[in-house]
């Protein structure tokens, strides 16, 4: 079997690039060893967070080092015998994560964030999946007058600086607009441009079926198989189909890029923080209205078909060990008193990897020491935000057209000696 592009990968990232190739009249081939999006874009928040032009960074001050430190909260957690292969790693994220570095980042990233919404409105219409979103933003609330405040400020400087809309919430409009929430509020803020996504693994689907629609195929496979073709211009992936070759490559693994990576040479500084979910009902009379994140806790509850999700924060561990969901659990005893929850909806809680770089940004690009290699991956928590654009972005530049962003910024050269 033959085509002209194999995309490793059906997540966000993957199906997206596959479906902007295949418009450009590329045969392209999907391959997963799952279904679409079953991994790290099954999991998430369900949000197209138009306001995260900052990526989440490393905490600078004492106060929130030791209280991670002590390993017991919801927004973050780690194993003890993961830490010594992290260590370099966080050294250089807590670098990056400096006030100086993180504004130049942000500014690098903002392209990306800006082109979130348009790009996935393009594949939304096309793929029919307009019922599957709302428009409304999302919410954060605040326990306490100086985390509102202080998150007021950052707001505002956030929408001077980019242009991002909020709008400031008192405890009254939380009560009505929430009813159902039991405990005492300072306020809130509305983040008034991002969009929500009711099913994430609906959605990742929905663009499956465009993407086939324009001729493209879905694969089992293991990426793992890969190899370069010496005697040819070309690599080779095993599937149960027999030998698949193709002209070019497309990295779109997420966590596991590193399966294809470190064989061909490329050591990426690549790491994950892992997280997890669980669905809920509501009881009876109660009703959650929009998706909300309870700041002082880190957590984030999201109305989704399901039932209401219940998001963690980060988990720092070695990708493939076993689940641990510790933070699930402590965000749970505090979500019930938060919001009437009912039943879970779950057999288990399920859990996510997300591909993280020191410096916050994804690589994109294409491979420095190979012909026909590309990369799009270590989006970190914005890869369901970011799948769209980088799809175009990546597309355009295996065609040699102008891209739709410069994505220079991203190059994997920034980490290769």
């Amino acid at each position: 079997m033959k085509t002209d592009v194999v995309v490793l990968g059906a997540g966000i990232v993957g199906i997206s690039a596959a479906i902007h190739l295949a418009r450009r009249g590329k045969s392209v081939v999907l391959l997963d060893r799952r279904g679409p999006g079953e991994e790290t874009s099954y999991g998430n928040a369900g949000l197209i967070q138009r306001e995260g032009v900052f990526p989440y960074g490393f905490p600078h001050d004492f106060g929130a080092l030791f209280r991670y430190a002590l390993n017991n909260t919801i927004d973050a957690s780690y194993h003890f015998r993961a830490l010594p292969g992290l260590v370099p790693f966080l050294a250089r994220y807590w670098w990056h994560s400096g006030f100086t570095q993180h504004q130049r980042i942000a500014h690098l990233y903002a392209p990306l964030i800006e082109n979130s919404i348009a790009e996935h409105q393009d594949l939304i219409e096309a793929s029919g999946a307009g019922d599957l979103i709302r428009k409304d933003g999302w919410m954060k609330v605040f326990r306490t007058e100086k985390e509102r405040d202080s998150a007021y400020k950052d707001a505002e400087k956030l929408s001077a600086g980019f242009g991002v809309n909020h709008q400031k919430l008192s405890t009254s409009e939380l009560k009505t607009i929430e009813p159902s929430i039991r405990v005492e509020l300072a306020g809130g803020l509305r983040w008034t441009d991002p969009w929500s996504i009711r099913d994430p693994h609906s959605l990742n689907k929905a663009y499956l079926t465009y993407f086939q629609s324009l001729g493209g195929r879905l694969v089992s496979g293991d990426a793992a198989t890969l190899e370069h073709i010496l005697e040819g211009a070309g690599w080779r992936v095993a599937t149960p189909e027999g030998p698949l070759e193709t002209r070019e490559v497309v990295v779109a693994l997420g966590p596991w890029a590193d399966t294809v990576t470190r064989k061909l040479g490329y050591h990426f500084p690549l790491a994950v923080k892992r997280g997890y979910h669980m669905h809920y009902g509501a009881q009876e009379g109660a009703m959650l209205n929009n998706w909300v994140l309870d700041a002082e806790k880190g957590y984030f509850l999201a109305p989704m078909l399901r039932g209401i999700r219940l998001t963690t924060g980060a988990e720092f561990a070695l990708r493939d060990a076993p689940k641990t969901p510790v933070q699930l659990t402590r965000a749970e005893r505090v979500a019930r008193e938060f919001f009437p929850l009912a039943e879970r909806r779950d057999e288990e809680p399920w859990m996510g990897a997300r591909p993280c770089t020191p410096d916050m940004m994804p690589i994109i690009g294409k491979a420095p020491r190979h012909e026909g290699l590309w990369f799009a991956f270590g989006h970190a928590h914005h890869g369901m935000t970011l799948g769209p654009v980088t799809g175009r972005a990546l597309a355009e530049a295996m065609t040699g057209e102008k891209t739709v962003i410069d994505i220079a910024p991203y190059r994997p050269e920034r980490f290769l000696a």
